[in-house]
C-alpha cells in the first residue's frame, strides 16, 4: 500500500458513500485510476464491505452491555458448541475469545433491561456449556469510531 491508498482508506473510513468521482478528486487521481485501485484494495481484503452505522437508541436499543462468559469446561468441543448455540442470536453484535477471568467477551444490545435479563437468565445461562457470566451495562458513551488508525503504516 501506498500513500494514495491510504489517502483512499482514511477518505472511506469517513465516508463510506462518497461516490468514486469525488473519491479521486480528493485522492489526486483519475476516475478510472481511482476505481481500479478501489477495487484492488477490495479483492485483497483490506477494505471488508460497506454498511450503514444505525443509531441504537433511535431504533428502539436503549440497552448495550459486554458480557463476560465462562465456560464449564474448556476444549474444542465445549467451544465449538458454545459458538454453535449463540451464533444466530442477532443480540449479540460481536463475540470475542479473550484471556483473562472469562472466556469470551460479547457486545450485546436489546431494547430494554427486561430483555437484557432474559437474555442472560433464560437463554446464556441455560446454556449447558456456560459456568457463568458477568455483565457490564454500557452508560455513556464517551468515545466511539469504526475509524481504524493508519499513521502505523506510513
Amino acid at each position: 500500500m501506498d500513500e494514495i491508498d491510504l489517502k483512499i482508506l482514511k477518505v472511506l473510513q469517513a465516508n463510506g458513500r462518497i461516490p468514486n468521482s469525488e473519491l479521486a478528486l480528493l485522492v489526486c487521481l483519475s476516475p478510472s485510476q481511482c476505481l481500479r485501485r478501489l477495487r484492488r484494495l477490495e479483492s485483497k481484503g483490506v477494505i471488508r464491505g460497506y454498511v450503514a452505522l444505525l443509531d441504537h437508541a433511535s431504533i428502539g436499543l436503549g440497552v448495550q452491555a459486554f458480557v463476560n462468559v465462562t465456560l464449564e469446561k474448556h476444549g474444542r468441543d465445549p467451544a465449538q458448541a458454545f459458538a454453535s448455540a449463540i451464533e444466530d442470536w442477532d443480540e449479540i453484535l460481536e463475540c470475542w475469545a479473550v484471556t483473562g477471568g472469562s472466556d469470551y467477551l460479547l457486545r450485546v444490545t436489546l431494547p430494554g433491561l427486561n430483555d437484557f435479563s432474559e437474555l442472560l437468565m433464560k437463554r446464556l445461562l441455560a446454556l449447558p456449556m456456560v459456568a457463568g457470566v458477568k455483565s457490564n451495562i454500557l452508560l455513556q458513551e464517551l468515545k466511539g469510531t469504526t475509524q481504524l488508525p493508519l499513521n502505523h503504516l506510513t
